[in-house]
């Protein structure tokens, strides 16, 4: 399935029915009198957050959602059928925005939570209604209300624990495969990550949702490789897991290169908490290893631990650590 995490859409609730103007006519009974009904209230547009969804991909290729009318008011006091309701499904995560993009109006982070978009307008009144002593056969009614329409963006924050960070292959995408049921693509490229994938690591009879983004070059803040367009998928994690290749040439400056991406996209996040995690340690000796963590150290208070993620032992530790970092 493609990933998309921004799409405009049109919405328009569907507009009240109106009232009836009828009369009652039933041979042998004289003044009859009035028995127009009311008209059916329009549907109204609702969205609503889905366990399962992961993208908005699926108003990609429908962008124009409507509600159904209310029916008009008839004869014999019959009120017009209210028009059904759409509910619309998106991704928990998902924000809300007018269309300028800019100005939230509401922001999905519950399951099942919904939001009424688009108010369907309101039935019009049948002239029974305007019956009184000194008006006894009204012939006025209203006419249903227009339902509400916009244009609207919907963006999706994923909402995940722990974030995994770092430049491209570095091995985020094999460590979510290693302690999750997630399947990343796995490839000896850089960017072989294009989308976020989510995965849940479950240790100790406690589970932690992990998002893994795309790596971070330098310069990604002006656009360079990916770009930063996929940080915001982890501005709602509570930690951050900073994957770092030990066989780097200059490990401070892979560090800092990422510390400074993620402070040009929002200084909150560069401020969020940090695990730092040496991978592919098997590739060097305990020696070398050593005076790297001593040296990173110098630059970092952040807790730093060292792993190969294709050896099993490692896995148990990592998943401790995160259940740590997740609380």
């Amino acid at each position: 399935m493609k990933f998309l995490d921004q799409v405009k859409i049109y919405i328009k609730a569907g507009n009240g029915g109106d009232g009836s103007p009828s009369f009652r006519r039933e041979k042998f009974i004289e003044y009859g009198g009035p028995d127009g009904g009311d008209g059916g209230k329009g549907g109204s547009v609702i969205l609503k957050a889905e366990r399962n969804l992961n993208t908005l991909i699926d108003f990609r290729y429908q962008q124009h959602h409507k509600a159904k009318r209310g029916n008009n008011g008839a004869g014999q006091n019959r009120t017009g059928k209210s028009g059904d309701d759409l509910i619309l499904k998106v991704p928990l995560g998902t924000q809300v925005f007018e269309e300028d993009n800019k100005t939230l109006i509401f922001d999905f982070i519950k399951i099942g939570e919904e939001f009424v978009a688009a108010a369907g307008g309101k039935g019009g009144l049948g002239n029974t209604r305007f019956k009184s002593s000194t008006n006894r056969a009204p012939r006025k009614f209203t006419k249903g209300t227009r339902g509400e329409e916009f244009t609207i963006w919907l963006q999706l924050k994923t909402i995940a624990d722990v974030g995994i960070i770092g430049l491209p292959n570095a091995g985020k995408s094999s460590l979510l495969a290693a302690i999750t049921n997630a399947n990343p693509k796995i490839a000896n490229y850089e960017f072989t990550t294009l989308n976020p994938n989510l995965g849940v690591a479950s240790y100790d009879d406690k589970e932690v949702t992990i998002a893994d983004i795309p790596g971070l070059v330098e310069g990604a803040h002006k656009g360079t490789g990916l770009g930063i367009q996929f940080l915001k998928h982890i501005e709602r994690c509570k930690s951050l897991l900073h994957m770092i290749d030990i066989t780097n040439d200059d490990i401070k400056k892979s560090y800092n290169q990422v510390k400074k991406e993620l402070k040009s996209y929002s200084s909150k996040l560069a401020k969020k908490r940090e695990l730092i995690v040496l991978n592919k340690t098997d590739l060097i000796d305990d020696k070398e290893m050593k005076k790297i963590e001593k040296n990173l150290k110098k630059i970092t208070k952040s807790e730093i631990i060292t792993i190969s993620t294709i050896k099993k032992r490692y896995i148990s530790k990592i998943k401790a650590k995160l259940v740590g970092y997740a609380s």
